[in-house]
Order: C-alpha cells, then structure tokens, then sequence
C-alpha cells in the first residue's frame, strides 16, 4: 500500500469519525476523544508548527493517526464501517469552507481568552 493510498484512508477515516460523533451507538467517552481528534486535524493551527523543520510535520504523522486508531478501537465495528461508507461519499463532495471558517473563528476566540486571561493575571 502506497503512502497517498494511506493517507487517503486516514483521511477518510477522520471524516468517519465526524460521523461516528453524531451517531448515538457509539460513547459518549469515544465521542469526546473522536471529537478532540476531528478538531485537531482540520484546524489550520498545530500544534507544533510547520516550519519547524522535522518536529512541524511530526506532529500530523504521529498525533492523527494515534488518535483515529485509538478512537477506531472504541466504536463498534459496524458503526464505523456505516460512517466509512458516509464518509467515502462526503470525500467526493467539494470542501466545505464554512466549517473551515468556524475551526478557525474558534481557535482565535480560544487564542483571545487566553490572552484575555494572560494579561489580566500579569496586571493584577
């Protein structure tokens, strides 16, 4: 198996996890973890950034697909072969921006409470 084949199928099973999030067969712990695990791998920030050389890029290779095999190993199997199928289908649609905008908008509220916080404690 090729590695754009592979990153094809985690892919895929990133937005099987999307699914597997709304579906009330799987539970709630796996949700929360499938969720954390959705969320870092379509925002724009990392957690180490890109630039760095190796250690940027390290992050992706390693966080997402532990997270989505740790999430797999939650969810039954037959639910999440029924989101592989709903997730195949979404793959062939075109990118959706509007969620892109919302993980960002999200990530800069976050960044903002935080400084919001850094400041106020550091004035006090």
């Amino acid at each position: 198996m090729s590695w754009r084949h592979q990153a094809r199928l985690l892919k895929r099973d990133v937005y099987a996890l999307y699914f597997a999030v709304r579906e009330p067969r799987v539970p709630w712990y796996a949700k929360v973890l499938a969720g954390c695990v959705i969320a870092y791998a379509l925002s724009p920030i990392d957690l180490i950034p890109d630039p760095i050389p190796v250690l940027g890029y390290l992050d992706d290779l390693v966080l997402i697909p532990l997270g989505v095999l740790a999430v797999r190993h939650m969810i039954p199997d037959h639910v999440m072969t029924e989101c592989r199928f709903k997730a195949q289908a979404l793959t062939k649609k075109p990118t959706n921006w509007i969620v892109a905008a919302i993980i960002v908008l999200i990530w800069l509220a976050l960044a903002a409470a935080g400084a919001y916080c850094l400041v106020s404690a550091l004035s006090s």
